[in-house]
């Protein structure tokens, strides 16, 4: 959700966000929340004190009037979301694709596995990004490996369902918070692995969580 929140409110780049989990409202609320700095937890209870309303209308607009298209669509085939994608590049020059998330795509067709399944969608997504000439962000979920480990921390082997993700992926970031284990042990922080990079090094980067506002922040401009 910050990759589309920064190209297309930040930057005005037209992003669209295929969500197979969260409804619309739900990640428009994020959005509202990340840019308001008003905490989640206020806005779904509608406890907003007079300032919080405030802030909340200051950036109404804005987040509003963002080239950012949310669709919400249950049961979305790649063929789909194929033609919306070539119909938002020809009328508004899409310049980002997120999928949220991989797992919960379904063809509609018989396939002998569901790994082999998700493998053709990661292998159609390859293919849209070339073809349109747009990164595509499909966020994928882990197996439970990683929680076996004692530093519970992800590696590229854990992506789940498909060993076809981590073969077409240009780049693959895992996300990792050690607080989710132990509150106690670098509360607030979280680790992006950069655990595959075609062109370049990997590495990984400390950012801050704030789950609160629903964002991540560079550690020194919290």
């Amino acid at each position: 959700l910050d990759f589309a929140r920064s190209a297309s409110i930040k930057h005005d780049m037209t992003s669209v966000i295929f969500s197979l989990e969260m409804s619309r409202n739900e990640i428009a609320m994020r959005l509202l929340s990340a840019e308001s700095g008003v905490p989640l937890t206020n806005m779904r209870a509608g406890t907003l004190s007079e300032p919080q309303w405030l802030d909340i209308a200051k950036h109404m607009g804005r987040v509003n009037n963002a080239p950012l298209f949310i669709d919400d669509s249950a049961n979305m085939s790649m063929m789909e979301i194929r033609a919306k994608c070539r119909r938002l590049k020809q009328r508004h020059d899409l310049k980002l694709i997120v999928v949220d998330y991989l797992q919960l795509m379904s063809s509609g067709k018989r396939v002998e596995s569901r790994q082999q399944e998700v493998s053709e969608f990661s292998r159609s997504m390859k293919l849209l990004a070339k073809e349109l000439e747009v990164p595509v962000i499909a966020i994928s979920q882990l197996n439970r490996a990683s929680e076996a480990r004692a530093d519970k921390r992800p590696m590229l082997s854990d992506l789940r369902e498909s060993g076809a993700i981590e073969q077409d992926a240009d780049v693959v970031i895992l996300i990792h918070r050690e607080d989710a284990y132990d509150k106690e042990v670098r509360p607030g922080e979280a680790d992006l692995i950069v655990a595959k990079q075609r062109n370049g090094p990997t590495d990984h980067v400390s950012v801050s969580f704030l789950g609160h506002y629903s964002r991540f922040a560079d550690m020194a401009r919290i």
